[in-house]
């Protein structure tokens, strides 16, 4: 798609429900980045964008897009009378129509070089599939309250690294169902999030009566540049989970203000509040 391009797709979502489906093996690209080239725009105000993008079969590629959805605020107020002091609930809160950018149920999805803003539910869905590759992303103003992921996994697996994620609620989200893993490495959290950056989720969470937190995640290498909670696991992993050599400039030391784990958890040579100045250089007279 020629860089300059702005495609609408407002209209066709609204009328005609219609989803950009990328077959097997194809590469769907722009030129994000070459000679100072913002890559093409795809774009869709209706409230209602079910799926934007689905990978229709393994092995696709996305590259070099950009991807705005039509949902970017929080909109906490709705969440709040759906769910305070016995508001109706979940049946009141799903009438407010959600939005996604790009989903898959199939192995190898790749989504790299493009900027993804604005989706209510997730900005990258990684429904089912293993191998996925989420790298070299700008991912960010997905923070609708009560959903709001740049990234999500519900019996996925994948790696996701060399991000850079900002107002998110959370920028990488699991179900935590038995099978589903990442690995997060290298990535930076530029500053602002409505709750926590990472996370994966426990049976208590999906009420299916375990205490299961997907089978193993890795957090590596990242750089989490606000005062949030940065990872959270809310229950057991079924393999391992590990949190290590990152920095959290915000936070003096480790506590529950920075991670929230269980057990089967490992958290170990990560960096806490700014770096030291460095010392003067030495004068020899």
């Amino acid at each position: 798609i020629p860089g300059r391009a702005i495609i609408d797709l407002t209209a066709r979502i609204y009328v005609e429900q219609l989803v950009l489906e990328v077959p097997e093996g194809v590469t769907l690209a722009s030129n994000r980045g070459q000679k100072g080239s913002l890559g093409a725009l795809l774009t869709s105000d209706a409230l209602k964008t079910p799926v934007m993008i689905r990978a229709a079969g393994p092995n696709v590629r996305i590259t070099g897009l950009r991807l705005r959805g039509p949902c970017a605020k929080r909109y906490r107020d709705h969440h709040a009378r759906a769910f305070k002091d016995g508001g109706p609930g979940h049946k009141y809160y799903y009438k407010f129509p959600t939005s996604n950018g790009i989903q898959t149920t199939h192995d190898g999805l790749e989504v790299d070089n493009c900027e993804i803003s604005g989706f209510a539910a997730g900005g990258i869905s990684l429904a089912k599939g293993a191998d996925h590759q989420i790298h070299h992303n700008f991912i960010h103003h997905c923070q609708y309250h009560g959903l709001g992921y740049g990234i999500s996994h519900s019996n996925s697996q994948s790696l996701i690294e060399f991000n850079l994620f900002d107002y998110n609620r959370h920028s990488i989200a699991s179900t935590g169902r038995p099978g589903t893993s990442y690995v997060a490495r290298r990535n930076v959290e530029l500053g602002v999030n409505s709750t926590y950056c990472f996370d994966v989720h426990g049976g208590k969470d999906r009420k299916d009566g375990t205490n299961i937190a997907g089978t193993s995640t890795e957090v590596a290498n990242n750089t989490f540049r606000l005062n949030n909670v940065a990872f959270w696991i809310n229950g057991v992993p079924e393999k391992s989970c590990e949190v290590h050599h990152n920095w959290f400039p915000k936070h003096d030391e480790l506590d529950d203000k920075v991670l929230r784990y269980q057990e089967r958890t490992r958290v170990f040579d990560n960096a806490y509040g700014p770096p030291a100045p460095e010392a003067p250089p030495k004068v020899i007279k």
